[in-house]
């Protein structure tokens, strides 16, 4: 039985106006931080990355498929994993139906891990997407833009992530809690799993030159995950008690 507080229509209509108010608040303040993004300064890339995509090996521009904008989100499936990141799944799961409107608008969004890319396609057969996939393996992409870490950084420096510097693991980590679930989902040890991270980069090519703009971790990408938008709106909001989503191939059958 509900404990919500039960009102007449007169009652929400005035409740939801003034929460009306809060909304659109929110809203200037989204297109204020989506103006500050686009203002921050460009980077030149000069390194040169080499990815292997299902098209063959790749350039960081060639990534770009002939568009001027490149949206890369780092997702969580390293050489040792035997299966993709669960979160990143559910993320990439809203991948698909955004690409080929991106493609129309000038921007190219593909995801890129550092696992082999024969784990990579597998795994998105499994998953029935069709968004471009690239493979880093081998190469210093994931190291240099926060989203891989060595084991010896894990364990003697403490990584660098979301901006700031984590304490280093010593011996095993976990024993418990959502990153043990995440890594067993993996099917690694949760330091294997902590080595990989979620992210999303921004870069355009101008004049044959790559430029890196913007790159945000952790919850800064929650605004891509499909389902939370919906869960917000829903009665009991997001509701959650431990880790309840799964790649969706492992729900329960209706």
């Amino acid at each position: 039985m509900t404990t919500h507080t039960i009102g007449t229509r007169n009652e929400w209509l005035k409740a939801r106006l003034d929460l009306l108010e809060a909304e659109k608040e929110l809203t200037r303040q989204s297109d204020e931080l989506a103006r500050r993004r686009q203002e921050l300064p460009w980077v030149r890339i000069d390194k040169e990355y080499r990815f292997e995509t299902a098209e063959g090996s790749a350039t960081l521009a060639d990534l770009f498929g002939g568009r001027s904008q490149l949206l890369v989100y780092h997702f969580m499936f390293g050489p040792d994993y035997k299966a993709g990141c669960p979160s990143c799944s559910a993320i990439a799961d809203g991948f698909d139906g955004s690409v080929v409107h991106l493609a129309n608008h000038d921007v190219t969004l593909t995801a890129v891990s550092r696992a082999p890319l024969a784990k990579l396609l597998a795994y998105r057969q499994r998953m029935g997407w069709t968004f471009p996939w690239a493979s880093s393996f081998g190469g210093d992409f994931n190291f240099d833009f926060s989203v891989g870490f060595t084991e010896e950084q894990q364990r003697e420096e403490g990584i660098e992530y979301n901006f700031r510097r984590e304490a280093p693991i010593h011996g095993e980590a976990g024993g418990g809690g959502a990153v043990q679930e995440m890594a067993n989902g993996a099917g690694v040890d949760v330091p294997t799993y902590l080595r990989e991270r979620p992210g999303l980069s921004a870069f355009v090519l101008e004049d044959g030159v790559v430029y890196h703009t913007y790159s945000a971790y952790s919850r800064g990408v929650d605004a891509i995950w499909g389902m939370y938008p919906w869960l917000d709106r829903a009665p009991k909001g997001r509701n959650e008690t431990g880790v309840w989503w799964r790649r969706h191939d492992e729900y329960p059958a209706a």
